[in-house]
């Protein structure tokens, strides 16, 4: 490019005289938002209830047709489930902050980010959830305020699927449908491949298991379930989790069979991705197996269904069952390595955006 070229371009860039009654209008700033799942505002029943409600009413997670699913939800499920649920978050609250620990970590996660990409001025990092408070359209609305006219929307789930990844992305698309003045967007596909993943994850596990004091005979990659009807009717996930398996016993260099592949966290009377990890847990000890670790390469920071569910339950269940020794690998949450793997990813993103 020549010197009189990008001295045209800068004149075409710049902005003229206004009418003085011309709109104020802010451009030229980069957005970032990171969203994950979602969380109740609290464990009171008012709280879970009209979490549970906007959770449980998303086609994208349930597909039953609604005539018959809505039926069960309101006349069933939102009366006697949000009891339970609260008393289970309550177990896990960050009592600190009077939070659930995926809000504490989602924001950590943003606000390392936008520590990590400071030298770049136009760059604005927020966060948000797909149920629950912030909202994606608040947040998108407060990146546009701020003169966001490029946004790069990241869901935080490394495994695609419909009821995850794509549910979020409707969310953006449907607050960007509301919008005259609509941003260019980009979203972070699945990343259940790459290589600063797969890394990160292997560098935790090994992290963990050279602080035990015993070796752990197997190794459960639990990831969150799907029902086994979504995945014949072409959802990904069920192909993506087995990948991420694969390639981290490659990096891990173990023996086929020590890292196993597991789901949890069904719901209803369909059936769900298998082996369960509660049955497989369960069932274990009867083969001779009584040592063992536990984590969940699906979830970006630990939250109910890894702290309660797997760190809690799950030790209780194979313990019960005849094991000896049990222990649960956190997720990457906002540690050094987790940070690398949004860090990476949102900067391939924006490239030829800063």
């Amino acid at each position: 490019m020549n010197m009189q070229t990008s001295i045209d371009r800068a004149l075409a860039k710049q902005v003229g005289p206004l009418p003085s009654d011309h709109p104020k209008v802010r451009i030229g700033k980069v957005g970032v938002l990171l969203i994950n799942l979602g969380t109740p505002d609290g464990t009171d029943y008012r709280s879970m209830r009209r979490y549970l409600a906007e959770f449980l009413t998303d086609s994208r997670v349930i597909e039953w047709p609604k005539a018959i699913w809505y039926p069960i939800l309101y006349g069933i499920v939102l009366n006697t489930r949000p009891g339970r649920v609260g008393k289970a978050y309550a177990e896990i609250w960050n009592t600190e902050r009077d939070e659930s620990y995926l809000r504490t970590y989602t924001r950590s996660q943003a606000d390392k980010l936008a520590e990590a990409l400071k030298a770049h001025e136009n760059v604005v990092v927020d966060w948000g959830m797909r149920y629950g408070n912030p909202s994606i359209a608040s947040r998108i609305e407060a990146l546009m305020g701020e003169g966001c006219d490029r946004i790069v929307a990241f869901p935080l789930y490394p495994q695609f699927s419909a009821t995850t990844t794509a549910t979020v992305n409707d969310k953006v698309f449907e607050a960007l449908s509301k919008t005259r003045f609509m941003p260019a967007l980009r979203t972070v596909p699945a990343y259940h491949d790459e290589p600063v993943y797969i890394e990160a994850l292997a560098r935790s596990i090994e992290a963990h298991l050279s602080t035990l004091d015993f070796e752990p005979e197997r190794v459960i990659a639990s990831y969150h379930g799907i029902p086994q009807s979504y995945f014949m009717r072409g959802d990904p996930y069920h192909c993506h989790c087995h990948k991420t398996t694969r390639l981290l016993e490659q990096r891990l260099g173990w023996e086929k069979g020590r890292l196993m592949t597991c789901f949890q966290s069904r719901f209803g009377p369909e059936e769900w991705l298998q082996p369960y990890t509660d049955k497989t847990l369960e069932e274990l000890p009867s083969q001779g197996i009584t040592r063992v670790a536990t984590f969940n390469p699906g979830f970006v920071s630990d939250c109910l269904e890894t702290l309660e569910e797997i760190a809690g339950e799950g030790r209780e269940i194979f313990e019960e069952a005849g094991g000896t020794h049990y222990t649960h690998i956190p997720c990457l949450n906002d540690s050094p390595e987790g940070m690398s793997v949004i860090e990476t990813l949102v900067r391939r993103e924006l490239q030829g955006w800063i």
